[in-house]
């Protein structure tokens, strides 16, 4: 599809008006967390203004605060595209994934295999690692294409067989972008009998998750790289949250999904979650075309228009780039592959180390990430994290083509210093 306008969009989010020395800033920051728009602040701070209380109370606010968890889990599946009752939440994905992990542990045994891919987080990598530790089961893993970056399919059928329990893999690389084939993926995972676990953080951004369509099992996702507050949302099918058993307080609830929410959760969060959700939903009604009237197809009708603006940005990267000698790109650099990776793009100058290059860039006001972005599997597969890791440079769909052109140009004024 054409690409629409959206930078009309960025007056909604409050952060992007910041400048520095006179210059407005250029947030290519983020992979790392999104800024949020001024609905998602301002819902926040009402709850704390008019509601804020505990749960399952005998008054008034603590009614609201209950009306608003149960919105909170609603929006949830309407983002992921699930049954609200599928949905957890916690402080973020790792350790969302942390304390589902210690839950699956139990049922593995000694010989029992795990896969995980050098593509992945490690927080889709440690808790499954340290889960076939404490139970003696063998860790398999998937290697990369070294062309590309994008997950080595052969590898992925070679750590499958008959011992597989639990598969665990990345929607998209939060360090090169790429996006991994998951349907097909969980498909084969599937046909094994092992458990499927996704990490959404990075995609969830950039692209509509459909957990039904990927038949994942368990997925996470960030909202704070979603336009709102700092949480952790987990998608669990029905029977996997149900038969797994938690690790929980004798009175908290025995119902799913409560039974995984441990202790009291950020409800002020949960406010700028469902504002975060009716922003992305708007963004589908005013720029595209929903297919009906419930907020998820406003939502899929948004990444729709999101996916294609994006698009134009990697393109302009893409082309820019590759006319700086100097500059070095890690993953997929064909135009004609901009469906199989985000806006997101780890890049050496030169010699450089990624530290100073991202200071250097930071004091003219343009915001990027360096090091390993805890995609430190990766950085070592790339033999780069011994000097440094990379220099990560993300864009979203609140960035502009402007923006993308003065990134390029200091990349291409560092890149003669070198």
């Amino acid at each position: 599809m054409e690409a629409p306008d959206l930078t009309p969009l960025r007056d909604r989010f409050p952060g992007l008006a910041r400048t520095l020395d006179g210059r407005p800033c250029v947030f290519a920051d983020a992979p790392g967390g999104s800024q949020v728009p001024e609905t998602v602040i301002e819902a926040m701070a009402s709850y704390l203004r008019t509601s804020n209380a505990n749960a399952h109370g005998a008054f008034a606010t603590s009614a609201e605060t209950d009306r608003l968890i149960e919105e909170a889990h609603r929006a949830g599946a309407d983002l992921l595209g699930c049954h609200p009752s599928e949905v957890v939440f916690g402080p973020n994905a790792t350790t969302l994934l942390f304390a589902v992990s210690r839950s699956m542990a139990r049922t593995l045994r000694a010989g029992d295999e795990v896969v995980v891919t050098t593509l992945d987080h490690d927080a889709n990598i440690r808790p499954w690692v340290m889960a076939a530790e404490d139970s003696g089961a063998t860790v398999r893993w998937v290697d990369i294409r070294d062309d590309d970056a994008t997950l080595d399919l052969d590898s992925f059928d070679a750590a499958l067989g008959s011992r597989t329990r639990i598969v665990a893999f990345t929607l998209a690389s939060n360090a090169v972008g790429t996006i991994t084939p998951a349907a097909e993926l969980a498909r084969r995972a599937h046909d094994v009998g092992a458990v499927v676990v996704c990490d959404g953080v990075h995609l969830a951004q950039h692209r509509l998750i459909d957990v039904g369509a990927i038949e994942a099992d368990l997925l996470v996702c960030s909202p704070y790289k979603t336009f709102g507050p700092h949480l952790g949302v987990l998608f669990g099918r029905r029977e996997v949250l149900e038969e797994l058993r938690t690790y929980k307080v004798r009175p908290a609830s025995d119902e799913v999904p409560y039974r995984w929410e441990t202790g009291t959760q950020n409800h002020e969060g949960y406010a700028g979650f469902v504002a975060a959700v009716e922003y992305v939903a708007d963004v589908g009604r005013t720029y595209g075309t929903p297919a009906g009237p419930r907020r998820r197809d406003a939502v899929a009708a948004a990444f729709d228009v999101i996916g294609a603006y994006e698009t134009d940005l990697s393109r302009r990267f893409l082309g820019g780039v590759a006319s700086i000698p100097a500059v070095r790109l890690y993953g997929i650099e064909d135009p004609a592959r901009l469906s199989e990776r985000t806006p997101t793009f780890a890049v050496r100058v030169g010699d450089r180390h990624p530290f100073e290059t991202a200071k250097i860039l930071g004091e003219r006001g343009i915001f990027v990430w360096d090091g390993h972005y805890y995609a430190l599997e990766l950085m070592e597969r790339l033999g780069l994290q011994e000097t440094g890791g990379a220099l990560r440079i993300g864009f979203c769909h609140y960035n502009t083509a402007d923006e993308v052109d003065r990134v390029l140009s200091e990349l291409s004024d560092l890149a003669g210093f070198t």
